[in-house]
């Protein structure tokens, strides 16, 4: 039986050896082999199934890894992890001491640049270029970048500082938003092959030289260039910017491709190709419904039936949802935004039901929480449903424009904490650290699905910003009350007594902890509020107990165990404080549970940090 192509490719060279009749090929090899490993692995799947041509094009023109490919985001990278000698790795993706869900530096020296949060490809890229430029090398820099990611104001800071200053870069939209519309079809195409090939540059810039002294002229040459252009491109926005701006092009169309590819890499300065993919190419339920299968759990590679979960407890992000239909039903004045996570933040039912009161402000972190405090500037109460990770990018908007202000938005930050095989990039490792800090939060950590519920109609009734923070997953089973419930501000719940151990915990770790407080004898309380803090059970645990142990899922590092050492500093108490959370360094991939473990947060690791400091 002949050997497949793909199993004789473990480097691009061997890609480059090929050859170009035997590419088609290779890109239906390549997509049935994602398709029978993300069966079994899960991961994201209808964009990588997307670009399967748009990769083989770039490792077979381009000299990688001497030459750099920047992959936005990073969503879409599988298709290079296989070309790049990472195929017979994949069967462990996204899994504890597996390869990565996006490039990382070091995991492949093809992987230039680590990513996994959106629209920092270009800025990379260009520096990446300059860098080059300085050094002398002669090395093509290229940023590969999604029309979602484009919407991101980063991505046009770059796109506007490469304009304006001579090096050589080729940036590439991946436009996969809308199906391949007619203006991409022969016409287009032809042009396209026309406009990147070195005749039409050179003839183009030469014009340009002959007509400088005929200004009407030459404005004339201009303007019948881009009316001709703009029958089939739409790319005026880029070309102003400095960019020389090819397409759109079938993106799923190897010949034209690669030879627009070629035509690309011989020009010089700023270049900008725009092609269109389709996700979910060559596998119809992910076709037909991209957002379903863009991040997806095991599945059967025949039917792409996604496989079932294993309980019916819901997840911390449909309480949230539920919630904020019942609110938004009480109270005409919620706003709900969301910056491009309507699906992972829990927003598709709200902006179904509220149409005229959902605003997804595309991936403009920033925006969407200055956006917010204009809202509230009116009397309305917004809501931004923000992943912990994406509101660190916007950290300034919420000092300066909401908390400075004293605004009541209200912050609900889902996948706090560890978030498992997305890995570091996306864990929401630092917001208390980064949010208690500032002058008039409310901070909240709920224990479990029920106190996530009361927690976020306080905030919401809040006359200042909140912030409720929870876990990417589902809860404990907690049986959900009904009624919109706030709790009191600042107090503590008493969830256990013991005797000279009291654990103060913030968040969802109490169930751990419980087990652990057993096995001790322990006290435990359940502290609910980081910011303000109950200092009156915690003055009262220091009377009573001889240790406390703070219990976060967050960094050590300026957390809430640092605000319990604070308060106790200004106490001059010298009751002995254990503080346990998220070590001082970034948590790999894996199942999320198993990294608790690691990082000492589960049962066990609990008593054997307090056995271990009693013995010291």
């Amino acid at each position: 039986m002949d050997q497949l192509l793909l199993e004789q490719i473990q480097t691009p060279a061997q890609l480059r050896d090929l050859p170009e009749a035997q590419l088609p090929n290779l890109a239906k090899e390549l997509r049935h082999f994602l398709v029978e490993t993300l069966s079994r692995t899960g991961g994201h799947f209808a964009s990588n199934l997307g670009v399967v041509e748009l990769t083989i094009a770039l490792h077979y023109v381009f000299n990688t890894p001497e030459d750099r490919l920047i992959w936005d985001v990073g969503h879409q990278s599988y298709s290079h992890k296989i070309l790049t000698g990472r195929r017979s790795a994949m069967s462990t993706l996204r899994q504890s001491n597996g390869i990565a869900g996006f490039p990382k530096r070091n995991e492949s020296i093809y992987d230039i640049f680590g990513v996994g949060h959106s629209s920092t490809s270009i800025s990379a890229a260009l520096g990446m270029a300059i860098a080059n430029q300085r050094l002398g090398l002669d090395r093509q820099v290229l940023a590969i970048i999604g029309d979602g990611a484009m919407t991101a104001g980063m991505a046009f800071e770059a796109l506007n500082h490469a304009g304006d200053i001579s090096v050589n870069l080729l940036v590439i939209l991946n436009d996969n938003d809308m199906s391949i519309s007619p203006n991409v079809g022969g016409l287009s195409n032809y042009l396209a092959k026309v406009l990147s090939s070195s005749f039409y540059t050179s003839m183009r810039e030469g014009s340009k030289q002959v007509l400088k002294r005929m200004p009407t002229v030459r404005e004339l040459a201009r303007r019948t260039e881009e009316h001709i252009k703009g029958l089939v491109v739409s790319g005026t926005l880029f070309e102003e910017l400095g960019f020389n701006y090819i397409g759109p092009i079938d993106g799923h169309d190897l010949p034209l491709l690669l030879t627009t590819l070629r035509n690309m890499k011989a020009l010089e300065g700023p270049q900008f190709l725009h092609i269109v993919t389709q996700k979910g190419k060559g596998f119809p339920s992910a076709e037909d419904n991209p957002c379903v299968y863009h991040g997806v759990s095991a599945f059967d590679p025949k039917t792409g039936e996604i496989a079932a979960k294993s309980n019916n407890i819901p997840t911390y992000t449909q309480i949230f949802s539920d919630w904020l239909c019942d609110m938004a039903a009480q109270d005409e004045r919620l706003i709900g935004i969301t910056p491009a996570m309507r699906e992972g933040s829990g927003l598709v039912d709200f902006s179904e039901l509220f149409p005229e009161r959902y605003f997804d402000v595309g991936i403009a972190e920033q925006h969407s929480v200055t956006f917010a405090a204009g809202i509230a500037c009116e009397g309305l109460k917004p809501v931004v449903a923000i992943y912990s990770t994406f509101l660190q990018r916007a950290y300034d908007q919420l000092i300066h424009d909401v908390a400075l202000q004293n605004l009541p938005v209200l912050f609900a930050i889902d996948r706090a904490g560890l978030v498992g095989a997305d890995g570091p990039t996306h864990a929401g490792s630092f917001d208390l650290s980064y949010l208690r800090c500032v002058p008039n939060m409310l901070i909240m950590a709920p224990a479990d699905e029920n106190e996530c519920r009361q927690m976020l109609t306080t905030g919401f009734k809040h006359g200042g910003p909140s912030a409720v923070r929870y876990p990417r997953g589902c809860g404990i089973g907690i049986p959900v009350e009904p009624k919109l419930i706030t709790l009191p501000i600042g107090k503590a719940l008493f969830c256990r007594q013991g005797h000279k151990i009291a654990f103060l915990v913030f968040g969802t770790l109490l169930k751990a902890t419980l087990e652990a407080a057993e096995q001790l004898e322990a006290t435990v309380i359940n502290m609910r509020f980081i910011k303000p803090l109950d200092v009156e059970i915690i003055t009262q645990m220091t009377q009573q107990h001889t240790l406390l142990v703070t219990v976060e899922e967050n960094v050590i590092m300026g957390g809430a165990g640092s605000s319990v050492n604070e308060y106790l500093q200004t106490q001059a108490c010298d009751t002995p404080v254990l503080n346990l959370g998220l070590p001082d360094r970034f948590i790999e991939h894996g199942d999320t549970k198993t990294l608790l473990a690691k990082c000492g947060l589960d049962a066990k690791g609990i008593v054997n940090a307090v056995t271990k400091h009693l013995l010291r």
